[in-house]
């Protein structure tokens, strides 16, 4: 049986129904679905450099990769690649092969410092530490039952906060932007990121036709948006995300991020969806003591591993 890794091809609903699929068997924590999957592919950024590969065994797609520069921080050279192969095609060679197509890509463009985030088992590990990387920070998969799991009680928001939706915000998302670029700014990580460009933004986030702008729930302070609880879904499977939860920095302790993240999950639950998926840096304590109030539990956990190239 022979290996090869190629680009996925975006006009071919099957190859990326099939990018999907392993993406969701390798990896059952993340919504994955073929639009955004597209969205992504059409919508990033040129200087970005993004790539979706597949690793084709006899014609089957049986591994994939995300390929791309951090364009938005602003620490230049560095790479992102995250690999992820069927648990049941594993020791083909394909996670080899795409390790070294991504790597190739990377490096041609610029990339001096390799990440990515490979599954807190011991064979992943392994696996990243026979390419040279070594492990950094780590993070956890977080889901709730929305079916069987008892919510906090809806609380009334402060006099002066009111809860609305994104939805609210068509006309004019710039606020939820300049919320956003903060929050994001603030966010634990090893790769900074700066968020700048609106039109971008507009593109990449608004856009993305995972985002569930109804049940993305914003609390306003005097008009403005002080903390938001943002919600991917995925309506065929019933399944419901928090991207980003946070406050502005001004608004910070008086837990209004966790009044809207609530809110959200109530209405989510309103709405139908079965499950609630979360993901939080291990160094987190206080995310993940809200998380944990709302009744989440820890599923599955995840490593950065890194590589400095010469």
């Amino acid at each position: 049986m022979t290996v090869n890794v190629r680009d996925l091809l975006p006009d071919d609903p099957t190859d990326v129904e099939a990018f999907a699929r392993v993406r969701h068997l390798a990896l059952p924590y993340i919504l994955w679905t073929p639009a955004a999957i597209l969205h992504n592919l059409a919508h990033t950024p040129a200087e970005a450099r993004f790539r979706s590969l597949v690793a084709e065994e006899d014609g089957e797609v049986i591994g994939t990769a995300q390929v791309h520069l951090a364009h938005e921080s602003p620490e230049p050279g560095q790479g992102m690649l995250n690999i992820y192969v069927r648990p049941d095609r594993v020791h083909r060679g394909a996670g080899t092969q795409l390790v070294r197509a991504a790597e190739r890509h990377l490096t041609e463009h610029g990339a001096t410092k390799l990440l990515a985030w490979v599954l807190d088992e011991p064979a992943n590990r392994a696996f990243a530490e026979r390419h040279g990387y070594r492990s950094s920070r780590s993070a956890h998969f977080l889901r709730l039952d929305l079916t069987t799991g008892a919510l906090p009680p809806l609380q009334s928001p402060p006099p002066d906060v009111e809860l609305r939706s994104a939805a609210d915000f068509a006309d004019d998302p710039r606020p939820l932007f300049e919320l956003d670029a903060e929050t994001t700014s603030d966010e634990p990580s090893d790769v900074g990121t700066e968020l700048t460009d609106y039109a971008a933004w507009i593109e990449q986030t608004w856009n993305h036709p995972s985002l569930d702008r109804e049940l993305t729930t914003v609390a306003s302070v005097d008009g403005r948006p002080a903390a938001f609880s943002i919600a991917y879904t995925d309506g065929p499977t019933g399944r419901y995300a928090t991207a980003m939860t946070g406050t502005a920095r001004t608004h910070r302790g008086r837990g209004l991020a966790k009044l809207a993240k609530n809110t959200s999950l109530h209405r989510a639950r309103a709405a139908g969806f079965r499950e609630a998926h979360t993901g939080n840096d291990t160094d987190n304590g206080p995310m993940l003591a809200i998380n944990k109030w709302f009744g989440y539990e820890i599923v599955a956990s995840e490593v950065r591993y890194v590589r400095e190239l010469g």
